[in-house]
């Protein structure tokens, strides 16, 4: 899930960010279909009643947390971007706890604050001040969109049960997930900046769609199945951690102290929550 990152950097030079959301579960859908097709039609009937469901998952999934974060890049800083992305695992335990009643030990909370602790000494580069004086825009509301767009579709997904496998399920969520993204990529198209179709294109939006689109997501989704909507949340934190590392193999970013010092916190908070699971 973090190579999204390398996205959101990279790929929204050369692509539009609404464009490159749609294009990118677009090719979700064409790459997935040839293997798929068989049992989603099999399955007809139970489309019907779950594709209210589906639709949702698609606008929430796809849609949401693929066009937010990118049109929130454009306005705030990756700083901000990040502390208000590691909401999301909190947004998750809320609604689980709330709408299906599913908790935290004691242990476990404190492997949340651990986790917490580590990301912001990340993005703080180790230094508070960096923290006090952070100032806060317009973009930071959509990237808060985005922490709550994840949050319901990862609890939906869990317990939302399905009569679809997990790559027929993703095939139809992507589809549902272009289609509510369609209308605003083609104002973007008209409007705003066009797409052009040459090979940055293809590289960036096929990327996009196999590592953070098809493997991230049908790897979470697998997760859940073993760990919750809850514990699988706290993953989110990690998120940062790879991130940064992706920065510094990829970007020539310098590796400091504090990187190691935010994912050891992290690592151990990850330690912590995994106690409900043993």
């Amino acid at each position: 899930m973090a190579s999204n990152l390398i996205v959101a950097r990279g790929g929204v030079e050369y692509v539009p960010p609404i464009s490159l959301a749609f294009w990118r579960w677009f090719f979700v859908f064409l790459i997935l279909i040839p293997f798929t097709y068989q049992t989603i039609f099999k399955n007809i009937k139970y489309l019907r009643s779950e594709s209210k469901k589906l639709i949702f998952l698609g606008a929430m999934g796809c849609g949401v947390c693929g066009v937010f974060p990118f049109i929130a890049g454009s306005t705030t800083p990756i700083a901000n971007m990040g502390i208000i992305y590691t909401s999301s695992p909190i947004f998750i335990i809320l609604i689980s706890s709330y709408f299906y009643k599913e908790s935290l030990n004691t242990v476990q909370l404190l492997g949340l604050v651990l986790c917490f602790v580590g990301v912001i000494s990340i993005i703080a580069k180790g230094d508070v001040s960096l923290l006090i004086g952070l100032k806060f825009t317009s973009g930071d509301l959509w990237m808060l969109g985005a922490a709550v767009g994840w949050a319901l579709y990862a609890v939906l997904l869990h317990n939302w049960k399905s009569k679809f496998t997990l790559f027929s399920r993703l095939t139809i969520i992507a589809f549902f997930g272009a289609v509510s993204i369609l209308p605003f990529s083609l104002v973007e198209n008209y409007f705003v900046r066009p797409v052009i179709f040459n090979n940055n294109f293809y590289f960036w939006t096929i990327f996009a769609a196999i590592s953070p689109g098809i493997i991230a997501f049908s790897l979470y989704a697998q997760a859940q199945k073993y760990l919750g909507a809850s514990i699988t949340g706290f993953t989110l934190y990690l998120y940062t951690v790879y991130g940064a590392f992706y920065g510094i193999v990829i970007f020539g970013e310098q590796l400091k102290s504090y990187h190691y010092y935010g994912a050891a916190l992290v690592f151990a908070g990850m330690f912590f929550v995994r106690k409900k699971t043993n």
